[in-house]
């Protein structure tokens, strides 16, 4: 008991420092997203989609151009005319003559793959003929990726889903599996990707580690997607450190960090954040990628509030240019938030407001709005004094609610036994037999 008090204390302690002078560990600043090291975290078709969403996004002429002017010089190097030409019509001429329309370069881009299509084709059709499976497996993976390169991912998703049909291995099944993933991934498919991640895991033989690290990313995103945050969180951190730089045409391990990190502290307990993230080993290598969310878990365990919400609130213009997480940061910031304040107010019988809106650097009126919401939504057992500015919680009253239970327990012994009882006295005087013979 004593040292369950002393756990206690130490963590009220840690609460009520918030309100105190600043942190001795600087803060990191809000700084402008370096789009260049960003971007060569991935490779293929994603670098060009990020680069493309951060030019559509970012609000800042010259960020944007630089994304453009990267997205330009990597499309360039692959084989998507039409691809080039949206981003040139986005460009505007603002980069100069050297960013304009390469006709030369698309005209030739596309007579090339006209030809590469047609021989595709005949190659899959004398395949159709000879009826060779591996080779009308191979012929069908091929247009797959030819489409892929060039921009028509449903195309490519179609030939893809058809290799199926003509797999006879488990790596065949598998290498299917994950080249739908990719192309649904693209299309923003998830329900496709859920899917083929759990046909991959199915197969027979087992899978290779870093196989599976990816299925689990993969897997990570489509819940992120349909808002399962606790599911998504959990992927995420079973994901392995085999992943590396493997998956860098789908994501990043910095990624990961961020990803399962955010998920983790919107939906998991004080309980799951220790065992599962804090104490987790593999996803410890993940996040020494990304000091920033270290910081913000380690903070949020430790009841250092206010540090964690700068932190998260330094952060939150870059990860806005998140292709994945853009549409879930504010939900996810919001839930963040509300388990602080929860958390922040449970080992206490009363709350002064002032401290505490000193602790979330907030206003007390806009304290005390939040407060109210919890509340009405029963995620705060309280009441607010607005005169006063203190919150006093309605903690029920355990010792009588303890006597009450063992009261209502002897009650029903009580009823029990004296049932028995009548019962063992009507057999042991034949009440029923004699009551029959009477009738």
């Amino acid at each position: 008991m004593e040292g369950e008090e002393e756990a206690s204390g130490a963590v009220i302690d840690e609460i009520y420092s918030n309100g105190g002078e600043e942190k001795r560990r600087p803060i990191i600043s809000g700084e402008q997203l370096d789009i260049e090291a960003y971007a060569s975290l991935y490779s293929g078709r994603t670098k060009v989609t990020r680069l493309l969403f951060i030019a559509d996004h970012c609000g800042n002429s010259s960020m944007q151009l630089e994304a453009l002017r990267m997205a330009y010089d990597e499309v360039k190097k692959g084989e998507n005319a039409q691809l080039l030409r949206e981003i040139v019509q986005k460009i505007d001429g603002r980069l100069g003559p050297n960013y304009g329309l390469d006709q030369a370069w698309s005209e030739s881009v596309d007579r090339k793959a006209e030809q590469r299509k047609e021989k595709l084709e005949n190659e899959l059709n004398a395949y159709k003929t000879n009826l060779i499976k591996e080779s009308i497996r191979m012929g069908y993976n091929d247009l797959g990726d030819f489409y892929y390169a060039h921009g028509a991912v449903g195309d490519a998703f179609k030939n893809y889903v058809r290799t199926r049909d003509y797999c006879t291995t488990s790596k065949h099944i598998t290498t299917m599996c994950l080249n739908t993933i990719l192309v649904s991934i693209e299309m923003g498919q998830f329900t496709h990707v859920t899917s083929y991640v759990s046909k991959a895991e199915q197969t027979q033989e087992g899978l290779e580690a870093v196989t599976v690290a990816k299925l689990r990313c993969a897997a990570g995103l489509a819940h992120l997607e349909s808002r399962k945050y606790k599911l998504a969180a959990r992927k995420f951190l079973e994901t392995g450190p085999e992943l590396g730089n493997n998956y860098t045409e789908v994501i990043a391990p910095q990624d990961v960090a961020t990803y399962g990190g955010l998920c983790a502290l919107a939906s998991f307990d004080r309980t799951e954040l220790k065992n599962k993230v804090i104490d987790n080993f593999n996803f410890r290598n993940f996040l020494e990628l990304v000091p920033e969310v270290r910081e913000i878990i380690n903070d949020f365990y430790s009841s250092h509030y206010a540090s964690c919400l700068e932190y998260l609130g330094n952060l939150k213009a870059n990860l806005l240019l998140d292709i994945h997480l853009h549409d879930h940061l504010e939900t996810l910031y919001d839930q963040i938030r509300r388990k602080a304040l929860i958390q922040y107010t449970h080992p206490f019988v009363s709350v002064d407001l002032r401290m505490m809106a000193n602790a979330f650097k907030t206003s007390i009126a806009g304290l005390q709005k939040e407060l109210e919401a919890l509340i009405t939504d029963d995620q705060i057992q309280a009441r607010i004094d607005s005169h006063n500015k203190i919150l006093y919680a309605r903690h029920a009253d355990q010792r009588n609610a303890t006597f009450q239970r063992v009261l209502q327990t002897g009650s029903d012994f009580d009823k029990d036994v004296r049932a028995m009882l009548l019962r063992s006295s009507l057999i042991k005087h034949e009440f029923n037999a004699k009551n029959s013979r009477k009738l």
